[in-house]
């Protein structure tokens, strides 16, 4: 019987390196986990048997160098890297580097990590094995009349994507001619950035399109099977949001034949360890068997691979690591079945609100439901843990499990209602309105359907009165009491004969300004203005989870931000931004479009703002003359004035 390691280096962070940590340390295996300087207190670093720093907190010089790495797991005595996904996990001159050093790598080899890394060789070579490939221009050439006149050909609208890399970025949906040298523009600037290359193809955009995609598995025997499908057409800025096995409204006669092309494309490449070869679907006509075309291959483990292992039963890193060791497939394709529906929702820090912004902060509260035979909960955090800048801002992934669709999805919502997060904004309340939605429900989701809905999903809910009134009680110190006996001590001042009122504001945009007094064995709460109070118990207040300058309210699975406002600090505040754009988050100025003294116009790009990989453009909100505006490359932090303007010209 082929010998398992016994010490692995996880070369990632965050929650897929806990996630290997944990099956590791379950067969048995030894684990070194690698750090940035943002890393020193992570969760992966506290779980791992050692960990090695590799150095300062930018990707570029610690997680993307593959000398630090290789070196730290040389130092430690393992004997081979799981990549993880991301950073390194699909470059194949590390794979390269990895093997060299006398290590092994837990993942495919480099040559078909090339064959499969950039997307337009990859489709030449699907055409090649017969693989079904969407209509496009995948050449070498690049100058833009080339690119435009493919585009005109191909027909509007058209789909330009980095041919290296994946995860939305590089990514840009053209209707019509007139938007297209911008859109290319901008799609090279962010596949550079993400990738190293630059070079893009173009592709027809499917109307009604799902996306579907096949999880395999190949070792170094000869063998590849599938594990079923997933659907991963909740979407949005090209990006996975709930993700599903299998996928609704699938027939045998399709998923035979998308499976039978997935197999296909793995052995075309002589594929070895977990792989991903994603499908564009059109479903307008619902899902037929002549209606997939392949996108891409992803050579590496998928963030969505637990939805699999819930309807599989496999563990899918427990595969990687046997089948990187030498040893064939556990199962043989007879003996993988299916056995109910699972999701997964990922919950960021973003903000819906605001085109889905990363955000930044410190989780000073974090509690997740307790997981159980059909709820995981994957994660990388903990409680008082930063989500920082420099990384992806995910702060977790809720996985259900259910007999039927409709369990799942009830346990999903579930357990996103019973997540609660202070400290930084969320799409917690958005992945609830999803899991809530009629057509999301029924099945009938594509990658267009969250940005058709837009308003629907991400608008923000409205506190109760009932949760403003606790969010004042807290202000109002009334959780700090000392003698839980007597609820009164908080407000009771120095009031001879009766206890006395105290006034709060909570609030910033729209303050509320509420009287608080106690009354029998709690509290009342008047907003003001009113003259109805309302009656809260004595320990109503510890339903607030106060943070700096903020306290939350949970309600109904909703959490409410209440600032705590301060009057000067809103006068100042108001000076500095009359007039002027701030950050939406940190990020570097990647792009600066005007200057000082330009006259703009409402709409009109003003800089490019790159955040978390990601491109986001700053635009006038009327039209104006520019007073000043910050510098190309400057780094900048969240708030922080970008453009100020010196009069509105209408």
């Amino acid at each position: 019987m082929t010998k398992l390691f016994s010490k692995i280096l996880i070369a990632n962070r965050g929650e897929i390196a806990c996630r290997v940590i944990r099956t590791a340390h379950r067969m048995g295996i030894r684990t070194v986990a690698v750090y940035s300087d943002a890393d020193a207190k992570a969760l992966h670093v506290e779980m791992a048997d050692e960990a090695l720093h590799i150095g300062p907190s930018p990707v570029g010089e610690s997680y993307l160098r593959g000398d630090l790495i290789i070196d730290a797991a040389l130092r430690t005595g393992a004997e081979a890297i799981h990549p993880g996904y991301g950073f390194l996990s699909e470059n194949p001159d590390f794979v390269d580097q990895v093997t060299a050093a006398g290590l092994t790598f837990i993942g495919p080899s480099a040559d078909a990590i090339r064959a499969m890394g950039l997307k337009d060789a990859a489709k030449r070579l699907m055409e090649k094995a017969g693989v079904p490939v969407v209509p496009g221009y995948h050449g070498e050439a690049q100058e833009i009349v080339v690119l435009a006149t493919k585009a005109h050909e191909i027909g509007y609208p058209v789909l330009i994507k980095a041919r290296a890399g994946g995860g939305g970025k590089g990514m840009r949906r053209v209707d019509d001619p007139d938007s297209f040298p911008e859109a290319l523009a901008g799609a090279k600037r962010e596949a550079k950035a993400a990738f190293g290359d630059d070079r893009v193809l173009v592709e027809k955009y499917i109307l009604s399109p799902r996306h579907i995609e096949v999880q395999v598995f190949g070792d170094n025997h000869g063998n590849a099977v599938h594990l079923f499908e997933r659907d991963c057409s909740a979407q949005r800025r090209h990006q996975k949001v709930i993700e599903e096995a299998p996928a609704p409204g699938m027939t045998a006669e399709m998923r035979q034949a998308m499976t039978e092309a997935a197999v296909k494309a793995a052995r075309a490449i002589n594929y070895s360890g977990a792989g991903t070869i994603e499908f564009i679907v059109d479903a307008s006509a619902g899902l037929r068997p002549e209606g997939f075309w392949f996108m891409e291959m992803n050579t590496r483990l998928q963030v969505e691979h637990p939805v699999t292992e819930m309807v599989t039963g496999i563990d899918l890193v427990e595969w990687q690591l046997r089948v990187a060791a030498g040893e064939p497939l556990p199962r043989d394709q007879e003996q993988i079945t299916l056995s109910g529906h699972a999701f997964e929702a990922r919950l960021y820090a973003e903000d819906p609100a605001k085109g889905f912004l990363p955000a930044t902060g410190t989780l000073h509260h974090l509690d997740f439901p307790q997981e159980n035979a059909s709820l995981r909960v994957e994660t990388g955090v903990r409680q008082g843990d930063a989500i920082s800048p420099f990384y992806d801002p995910m702060i977790a992934k809720l996985v259900t499990h259910g007999a039927t669709r409709e369990d799942a999805l009830e346990s999903l919502v579930a357990a996103v209602d019973a997540t609660r997060v202070a400290g930084s904004v969320t799409n917690k309340n958005f992945l609830a309105q999803l899991g809530r939605d009629a057509e999301f429900a029924a099945g009938k989701v594509d990658t267009g359907m969250i940005e058709r809905k837009g308003e629907a999903l991400v608008s923000r809910r409205q506190p109760s009165e009932r949760a403003t009134a606790i969010a004042a009680l807290a202000a109002a110190g009334a959780s700090d009491v000392a003698d839980r006996a007597d609820p009164w001590a908080a407000l009771r001042g120095y009031a001879h004969f009766h206890p006395v009122a105290r006034s709060v504001t909570i609030g910033e945009d729209e303050a509320v300004q509420a009287r608080i007094a106690p009354s029998g064995s709690g509290w009342t709460v008047t907003p003001e203005g009113s003259t109805a109070a309302i009656t809260l118990p004595a320990d109503a207040a510890a339903e607030a989870v106060r943070w700096p300058g903020h306290l939350t309210v949970f309600e109904n699975g909703v959490g409410f931000d209440f600032a705590h406002a301060d009057p000067l600090d809103q006068a100042a505040g108001a000076g500095a931004a009359s007039g002027g754009l701030r950050a939406p988050m940190p990020g570097l100025v990647k792009l600066v479009r005007v200057a000082p003294g330009d006259t703009v116009q409402k709409g009109q790009p003003l800089l490019v703002l790159e955040a978390m990989k990601m491109e986001h453009t700053i635009t006038a909100p009327q039209d104006a003359v520019v007073a000043t505006i910050v510098s190309q490359g400057d780094q900048v932090e969240d708030k922080v004035v970008l453009v100020t303007f010196e009069e509105a010209t209408g």
